[in-house]
């Protein structure tokens, strides 16, 4: 029977800092990563300030320095064809990063893989796909995994935490079912050419019109685009053919056909299934689950991944010591949850907000642009409030630090 510490199931952000943060406490710990790289398209691409301090902090600032990235100073939304509103201004976060960095999610993980790989307690299994939990008398004791040649396998761990996403394996078959929080839309993402006229470095600029509303993220080279449509409406509206999109598209950025042209089939438009909700009870004797697979965010406002360090940073705080005496209680894992509950609260809350205020009545063509929802008329009136806005999305409530036996 193998046999760790600490099994980390899925290696994106949650499960690649918490491998980092655990190794450097001396604990042993083993991520079990399914795919056989970090390489997919169109994940969670925004690194907030309090993720950048972070890094900082671990000694990793200068090597994340050197990744290819934008920097992201402000949100605009512009409404019809003259008003354009500053959601977020993020210049005046106090620090040495008043932005968010928009880095290849790949980038960021290859980087933590590589740090935590200088520990001796540390080890990332790829293509190694977890498919149930082992259990005694109620207590999870790890997990039973297929490896990279298809054979079976048992990893026996003191803790096991579950980092698998919002469709998390392990969260299922420990039984553990969120409460789902209604959502009107689904995203469409798409990459077009970037149109140096229209973007400055790093800018996020939001289109509205009729029932439009899409969201672009100047990523360099190129565009990804991000156009919202009404929940479980994506094989209707395909049925109109590419082409409809591509009009659609044009019409709401102004982009011609030698850059909607560039989308040449359906296969070149993703979709996401939002969906939004958290755990009553984020953890079981033995178990843990962190990141969206203890809370399922909306895309609104890119706060997933910094939401999931966070909360891989407070669980390393909190469990170092009860994982090195080799006695995890069920008291350790709540407190985890009642240190991270209030901040994903809140963002769920903001979230919801801004679906129901904004997104929902354009969906359904009642939003009436010549008077806008009450928060998006006193962002234009009051110039603190985008930077409040850009202080509460960019750093958040309860930001976590790194740990003293972590820094470097």
């Amino acid at each position: 029977m193998e046999r760790t510490t600490c099994c980390v199931v899925g290696g994106g952000p949650a499960g690649m800092m918490l491998g980092l943060l655990l190794a450097r406490a001396g604990i042993e710990v083993t991520v079990l990563e399914k795919h056989k790289d970090f390489l997919r398209d169109f994940r969670g691409d925004t690194v907030h300030p309090s993720t950048l301090r972070l890094l900082d902090e671990l000694g990793l600032g200068e090597r994340f320095a050197r990744l290819p990235a934008r920097k992201l100073h402000e949100v605009r939304m512009h409404v019809g064809d003259d008003t354009v509103i500053t959601l977020s201004d993020l210049r005046r976060i106090p620090g040495r990063h008043p932005y968010i960095a928009m880095v290849p999610q790949w980038d960021f993980l290859d980087l933590l893989a590589n740090a935590a790989a200088e520990e001796p307690s540390f080890t990332l299994r790829m293509r190694t796909a977890v498919t149930g939990l082992r259990t005694d008398g109620g207590r999870v004791t790890g997990v039973r995994y297929v490896d990279e040649d298809g054979t079976p396998g048992e990893l026996a761990a003191d803790l096991t935490v579950a980092c698998d996403g919002r469709d998390s394996l392990v969260r299922v078959a420990a039984g553990l079912i969120p409460d789902y929080i209604d959502v009107p839309m689904d995203v469409w993402i798409v990459r077009v050419p970037a149109q140096r006229d229209d973007s400055k470095d790093g800018r996020v600029f939001m289109r509205t019109r009729g029932r439009q509303f899409a969201v672009t993220m100047d990523r360099g080279e190129y565009y990804q685009t991000s156009y919202l449509i009404e929940k479980g409406a994506d094989a209707t509206l395909r049925a109109r053919g590419v082409q409809w999109f591509r009009d659609s598209l044009g019409e709401l950025f102004g982009w011609g056909e030698e850059v909607t042209g560039t989308i040449r089939s359906w296969d070149d438009v993703k979709l996401l299934e939002v969906t939004m909700g958290r755990l009553r009870r984020w953890h079981r004797p033995g178990l843990l689950c962190i990141g969206d697979a203890a809370h399922i965010m909306s895309p609104t406002g890119g706060v997933g991944v910094n939401l999931a360090v966070q909360d891989a940073v407070a669980a390393a705080r909190i469990l170092a010591e009860p994982l090195r005496r080799g006695t995890v209680r069920d008291a350790d894992l709540a407190r985890v949850q009642r240190r991270r509950m209030l901040p994903v609260a809140v963002t769920q809350k903001s979230q919801q907000g801004e679906h129901e205020a904004l997104l929902r009545p354009v969906l359904a063509g009642t939003l009436d642009p010549g008077r806008l929802p009450l928060p998006i008329r006193l962002l234009r009136r009051v110039p603190l409030l985008p930077v409040l806005a850009g202080y509460l999305g960019g750093v958040g409530i309860r930001p976590e630090r790194a740990p003293a036996f972590a820094r470097r």
